[in-house]
């Protein structure tokens, strides 16, 4: 995959179907100490010892949909050529928390890519989901969570109209202020 929001989509598509409820998304980056981290943490089934060790094979899977799985390898190949590594912990009945770390400044890393829209479309397509997002860049932070955003709400739902536009300025406005104003690392 290209961009890392991709990984990240894919990684909460997984934590959903592992039936979690809660999913927190916590993103690092820290030039200085050359460290890029994302970090994704559920509630679902979990994964015992078995499938825990075979989880990078792309010929065992869960899904039943398709007979390989290819996103927990994929990413595990990106982090690793760009000087990290991808680790998971699962217990079965407790959950799942993956973490992926890339060197910062690696030449090969890919970028971050639309983490506004990957954000918008998992809260807006999973409103019965406690997701929360966090953003870390150096000193500066960021975070939402559904169920911020849904307590303030009330009865209006996530997909209405002026909401999406709402959501998909406050996430531009607020990212756009984690790089000191402009749009991402890149611009």
């Amino acid at each position: 995959m290209r961009e890392l929001s991709l990984h990240i989509l894919d990684l909460v598509q997984n934590s959903i179907e592992a039936h979690a409820t809660q999913v927190a998304l916590t993103i690092i980056e820290n030039s200085k100490d050359n460290l890029f981290s994302i970090c994704i943490c559920d509630n679902g089934g979990g994964m015992d010892k078995e499938l825990l060790q075979q989880v990078f094979d792309p010929f065992v899977t869960t899904r039943t949909t398709r007979r390989i799985g290819l996103g927990l390898p994929l990413f595990q190949m990106s982090a690793k050529r760009c000087g990290g590594y991808l680790k998971i912990e699962s217990e079965p009945g407790v959950g799942t928390k993956v973490e992926a770390v890339y060197q910062y400044h690696h030449i090969d890393r890919p970028p971050l890519g639309k983490i506004c829209e990957t954000i918008r479309l998992i809260m807006i397509a999973n409103p019965e989901l406690d997701f929360s997002y966090t953003h870390f860049v150096e000193t500066a932070s960021f975070s939402i969570s559904t169920r911020e955003v849904t307590a303030i709400l009330g009865d209006i739902p996530l997909s209405h109209p002026d909401v999406i536009i709402w959501l998909t300025n406050f996430l531009t406005d607020r990212f756009t202020n984690l790089y000191g104003g402009v749009c991402d690392e890149n611009h």
